[in-house]
């Protein structure tokens, strides 16, 4: 599988009312970016069954059809939900097998691209979920396997019962703590990394100020996160200002001055790229080919090592 080195990321376009919403979205501009995202060149798109409790894994399906040449599609299980919208987890056979019926019903697809467990929750069941997994492979129903939010315990794990094509982590300036451990690991296993939130929610886009954050709706999860509040948020809008002046030396903005930065790392494979709208794409699809000198790194580096 082959994959552009950014891709389309869909958890907003799940819409609000949900416990991670970010906020309302409309669905017609969630279309208009996937349109936009694939004629620019992008070949697959990350969804998860949770995003919207099935709802973006429907504006997918609307999105890709009557399309001539379809990305690769990814998606999660392991989020389940009742009917009182209670999000619960689960890692049990049964539970799997239902889930991904579900996501493919949704998705209009015969086939899941990449099928990912969302969450290593309940632990103790990793083998039980991971076994099933690769019997779901066996079967036809997707065609890779993989894992989200995974460290290297899980992996090792899940490895001893069958190959793990792909780790998605969370990966940013702002998050970093997968250098460690989880990418050497998975650089020495050969296990892709595709990273999610490489701007840290869209805190590092340059679109973000104090005011858009103090209007964020009540739904949208960001405004509870510490990212988003003092006292570090002074000191995430400074990063953000030195990624613009970084990308206006080459006509980039700061959300693809991040995401080249996440790209530089020789253990990631790809990153995820959310989404909302067509004008978004336009600011973010340059980091699909751009990328940073060593000293512009260094400077970067010097910044976040300045407390």
């Amino acid at each position: 599988m082959h994959i552009t080195p950014i891709g389309i990321g869909a958890w907003a376009m799940g819409g609000g009312g949900w416990a991670f919403a970010w906020g309302p979205q409309d669905d017609d501009d969630s279309v208009a970016a996937i349109h936009a995202a694939l004629d620019a060149g992008l070949n697959w798109i990350d969804t998860a069954a949770v995003y919207g409790l099935g709802h973006s894994e429907e504006v997918v399906a609307r999105a890709l059809q009557g399309r001539p040449n379809k990305p690769f599609v990814f998606t999660k299980c392991e989020r389940i939900w009742n009917e009182r919208r209670e999000i619960g987890k689960s890692l049990k056979a049964d539970s799997i097998r239902r889930e991904v019926e579900a996501s493919l019903r949704r998705l209009q697809l015969d086939t899941i691209d990449l099928y990912q467990i969302h969450w290593p929750e309940p632990e103790e069941d990793i083998e039980e979920g991971w076994t099933a997994m690769a019997q779901l492979q066996r079967e036809g129903k997707v065609r890779w396997i993989g894992v989200s939010n995974f460290n290297v315990d899980h992996m090792r794990r899940a490895q001893a019962i069958a190959a793990i094509t792909s780790l998605q982590p969370p990966y940013s300036m702002l998050a970093r703590e997968i250098e460690g451990t989880v990418l050497p690991y998975t650089q020495a296993h050969g296990i892709g990394a595709i990273v999610y939130s490489p701007m840290k929610s869209g805190l590092l886009s340059g679109a973000m100020t104090r005011e858009r954050i103090a209007a964020m709706p009540a739904d949208d999860f960001r405004r509870r996160t510490p990212p988003f509040q003092e006292p570090r948020l002074t000191r995430n809008l400074e990063l953000a200002e030195l990624l613009r002046s970084i990308g206006q030396r080459h006509g980039r903005t700061p959300g693809e001055v991040a995401i080249a930065w996440t790209l530089r790392h020789p253990a990631v494979t790809a990153a995820i790229v959310g989404m909302r709208s067509a004008k978004q794409v336009e600011g973010v699809i340059g980091a699909a080919e751009f990328r940073l000198s060593p000293e512009e790194v260094q400077e970067i580096e010097t910044f976040l090592r300045t407390v």
